[in-house]
């Protein structure tokens, strides 16, 4: 069984994903658009550019997203992604990167459960965990 984030953007699924590969060091990134849809489909004007399905491979996990199409977007709210990394430096970098136009919910610092762990929203409206655990 997998599990996989899904997630949904309003117009820049494009730019986010292009985005997280880079940061989060993501394999494979392919991103179609509405208009490398099969003809027949119902596409218009204002979503021929906006993204049907992109997705990333990082170690085991795909990250797959898309644009809400036709006002079916929705502000996420009530979860995170969570990022376990193996380094603090590692999460100092992939956090600084994913707070920069964000908002920190919670700054990275060293807690009594990890040797960092962070809180943000990023740029493009998705909410982030950023955690490097201590052994348990």
């Amino acid at each position: 069984m997998e599990i996989n984030p899904y997630l949904n953007f309003n117009g820049n699924c494009g730019e986010a994903f292009q985005f997280y590969a880079k940061v989060l060091g993501g394999k494979d990134l392919r991103i179609m658009t509405f208009a490398d849809a099969p003809p027949g489909m119902p596409v218009t004007r204002e979503t021929k550019n906006q993204v049907m399905h992109a997705r990333f491979r990082v170690g085991d996990t795909m990250i797959m997203g898309s644009d809400g199409p036709g006002g079916r977007y929705n502000k996420p709210q009530g979860y995170a992604v969570n990022i376990g990394v193996d380094t603090p430096e590692e999460a100092d970098r992939i956090f600084a990167a994913l707070a920069e136009g964000g908002n920190v919910g919670m700054p990275i610092a060293e807690t009594f459960w990890a040797k960092r762990f962070g809180v943000v929203t990023d740029r493009f409206g998705t909410h982030w965990m950023v955690n490097c655990e201590k052994p348990m």
